[in-house]
């Protein structure tokens, strides 16, 4: 199953969302290359207009940019992004980072990860290896601060959500739900399947910037053994 957004256009086009906000949505036709090109904007719109925004907020295919209306009207705003779009396709690519997350993979730490690898038909250490394996783009960033939707999951491992959400997840905890893999940053209802912990803290507001990845950065899991997880600072 993949990752589908609810407007697919050929061309980018630029919507009104506010008396000082405007969504500019891009081809979703390749999440991977739509989020890179979203980073990509977001940072050739900073440079541009600099103390002229107030906010940019990028998702899956889109990036809402709110302006401050004392210091640029819609008209020169919404000229700036089209030039910053057709600069878009010659612009150098924007260097992401890497973020490398440990994960204490087992079923005491995963308690849905036997009954992934058996929907699966594979082995819990099949599953982890195949859900350690790669890197994952960051799609978009919500639901709660610090929590990043992931993605694509290997069609091997990719799981529904469950029927029935949990009412209480743990902080750290490790999910994956279609084609996409988050952590917790924060215990919440949820209905991921977990299969693991990361103990590192993804949301820090006494800390800038708060979070230690934005949308376009990857992600890469790396397994680590129950006493290392404890040694961070993971509580099971």
């Amino acid at each position: 199953m993949s990752i589908t957004t609810s407007i697919t256009t050929a061309q980018p086009t630029i919507e009104i969302a506010g008396e000082n906000a405007l969504i500019i949505y891009l081809d979703d036709t390749c999440l991977v290359k739509t989020s890179s090109k979203i980073a990509q904007l977001k940072t050739l719109l900073s440079e541009k207009l600099a103390d002229k925004l107030i906010e940019q907020i990028p998702s899956y295919n889109s990036l809402l940019v709110v302006f401050d209306l004392y210091k640029i009207d819609y008209f020169a705003i919404r000229k700036t992004i089209k030039e910053q779009l057709l600069l878009l396709a010659s612009a150098h690519q924007t260097k992401c980072k890497t973020i490398e997350l440990p994960v204490f993979y087992s079923e005491k730490s995963g308690p849905d990860l036997a009954l992934c690898a058996k929907k699966a038909n594979l082995s819990i250490d099949e599953v982890i290896h195949i859900h350690q394996a790669q890197s994952y783009q960051i799609f978009a960033l919500g639901f709660a601060p610090g929590f990043a939707f992931l993605g694509e999951v290997d069609e091997r491992i990719a799981m529904p959500r469950l029927a029935t959400p949990r009412k209480k997840v743990p902080k750290g905890a490790v999910g994956i739900a279609d084609q996409q893999t988050a952590v917790y940053p924060a215990s919440s209802p949820g209905g991921w399947n977990l299969i693991g912990l990361c103990p590192t803290p993804l949301f820090d507001p006494d800390n800038a910037p708060h979070m230690p990845f934005s949308v376009g950065d990857r992600v890469k899991f790396k397994p680590i053994t129950e006493q290392e997880f404890t040694a961070l600072g993971g509580k099971l």
